[in-house]
């Protein structure tokens, strides 16, 4: 599905901002369809995609430094409505002729900031509100033609807009929680002055996705989804069965990395709410022989990604049967994938980014793949997923559920992965899990995991004696979209019972430590 077809698109170019995906999200809660390019994007590109409208992001750089990032200043010139924010705010400055000063006056973190002139962009906004600022440089002098709307006591120019040519711009950053009023002022833009339609709903993407993948498998297509137990395969699942019913079969693979009694909620939950066709796979044997031995985090990725396709393979071969035959076949065989939009950034499919670690849902697939994929989650950021799979009626466990690795508890144990070790990592999981829920604090947490340092040995005394077990670590985190994250600031008294509980009822493990490492320069899971 390509819904800058059917929705107005805007397009954020990312100038390496930490926030271009914050951006690309507050577009879309303003129901408003958005992607991210990089700003090495010729103009001329961007330009053909026809987008409604264009948001420059913010960035590390100064304007002024050799080599910063810039962008063509016909870009302003194009007729194409422009918004900027902050680093982006000074490229249009300077690329229409104002003035740009690097005045030694920083700004970072919350500031008072001061309406002069409403105008259109900051209309129904307090005179005085706070905003969340960073910045080194400011913009001395607006360009021509422009009303400036705001200023700070150390910048003179923190707003500015030419409402009949498009153009506005304001020096913080109006995506972050912490700038008051900045949804109205992203919405003030987007609607008020570019005049995009907000039609971007849940309701939409689950009707267009069923009838794209209906085009996409046709009248004879059969289709195979991995399900891992998570929302994203088991949303994408759903909306596959929406769109072709039975010719759909669910595989599940148990490769035995799994955290307590999900295997049996998937069979049962799952299956209840959408009807689907499912196949399980007991596969823990040929996982953890291939996993004998191997300690290197990656290796334990690429090992475990491609064991899984081979059982898929196998599982193709039994379910689709003669679907392929031959060279030149028509291809009816289609694998459904639950790949989001962050996934496509992170492994460099996105706005230039590095490729952190391999997605076992993008990179490491074979050359030689069966299938045509399938990923009608691919333009989706996780809110919306959810959002999507409380649509289709799917149980909140599953809906809510905390984000889990494809690898699973493989990437969760430091050291080599063995039957006895996943299952001492199950039950100190298991604790953390259920006292979390107890506390009532499961949608506070994006995600929990728990480390088994295996290859760590730590002296303890338990039951008058010495002991010489494993450390575990707890890994709270809140997160909007994995993308950043900060630890979670956990009551002491959950804490306590946790690490009370995990050190009374799991034998093996004889210490419990917390991780407030925030991402970056942490990433959530330690493998």
């Amino acid at each position: 599905m390509n819904p800058a077809a059917e929705h107005d698109l805007v397009l954020v170019v990312d100038f390496g901002a930490q926030y271009a995906q914050l951006i690309a999200r507050r577009v879309r809660e303003a129901r408003v369809y958005s992607e991210i390019v990089p700003h090495t994007t010729p103009v001329a590109e961007i330009l053909a995609r026809e987008p409604k409208a264009i948001i420059l992001s913010g960035g590390p750089s100064s304007v002024y430094e050799p080599g910063a990032p810039s962008i063509d200043p016909s870009i302003f010139t194009a007729g194409t409505p422009v918004f900027g924010m902050c680093y982006g705010f000074q490229l249009m400055a300077q690329g229409l002729g104002g003035e740009v000063a690097h005045t030694g006056a920083r700004e970072y973190g919350r500031t008072a900031v001061t309406v002069a002139r409403p105008g259109t962009l900051l209309a129904e906004i307090p005179a005085q509100h706070t905003v969340w600022m960073s910045h080194g440089d400011s913009v001395a002098a607006a360009p021509a033609g422009f009303d400036v709307l705001a200023s700070t006591t150390s910048t003179p120019v923190a707003a500015f807009e030419d409402v009949d040519r498009g153009l506005a711009g304001v020096q913080w950053h109006p995506e972050v929680l912490h700038t008051e009023h900045g949804q109205k002022v992203l919405e003030h833009f987007l609607v008020q002055i570019a005049h995009c339609r907000q039609t971007w709903t849940m309701v939409n993407i689950v009707e267009e996705q069923i009838e794209a993948i209906r085009a996409q498998i046709g009248d004879r297509g059969q289709a195979i989804c991995g399900l891992s137990g998570g929302v994203d395969s088991a949303v994408a699942a759903a909306i596959v069965q929406r769109a072709i019913g039975d010719r759909l079969t669910c595989v599940y693979v148990d490769h035995g990395l799994m955290r307590q009694g999900e295997t049996e909620q998937v069979e049962r939950d799952f299956v209840a709410a959408t009807g689907v066709d499912l196949k399980v796979v007991d596969a823990e044997k040929q996982f953890l022989d291939a996993l004998a031995g191997v300690t290197d985090p990656e290796e334990k990725r690429k090992i475990i990604g491609r064991e899984f396709i081979r059982v898929f393979e196998a599982a193709e071969a039994e379910i689709l049967g003669d679907a392929v035959t031959g060279d030149g076949a028509e291809k009816v065989a289609f694998l459904v994938q639950g790949t989001l939009y962050p996934d496509v950034v992170e492994s460099g499919g996105g706005a230039g980014t590095s490729n952190i670690k391999s997605h076992h849902n993008v990179g490491g697939l074979p050359d030689d793949l069966e299938f045509e994929l399938v990923e009608p989650l691919r333009t989706l950021f996780k809110d919306e997923v959810r959002l999507v799979g409380e649509q289709l009626g799917l149980p909140a466990e599953i809906v809510w559920r905390q984000p889990f690795p494809g690898p699973g508890l493989g990437i969760r144990i430091i050291g080599e992965v063995t039957r006895e070790r996943l299952d001492i990592l199950r039950e100190a999981d298991a604790i953390a899990r259920e006292e979390l829920t107890r506390a009532g604090l499961d949608r506070d947490i994006w995600q929990f995991p728990v480390v088994l340092l295996a290859d760590v040995r730590s002296v303890g005394v338990q039951g008058d004696h010495r002991t010489y077990g494993h450390p575990v670590v707890l890994r709270p985190v809140t997160s909007e979209d994995a993308m950043t994250a900060d630890w979670a600031r956990l009551p002491y008294d959950v804490l306590e019972r946790i690490s009370t509980r995990i050190t009374n009822e799991v034998r093996e493990v004889n210490r419990v430590t917390v991780d407030i490492t925030s991402k970056p320069p942490g990433t959530i899971e330690w493998e």
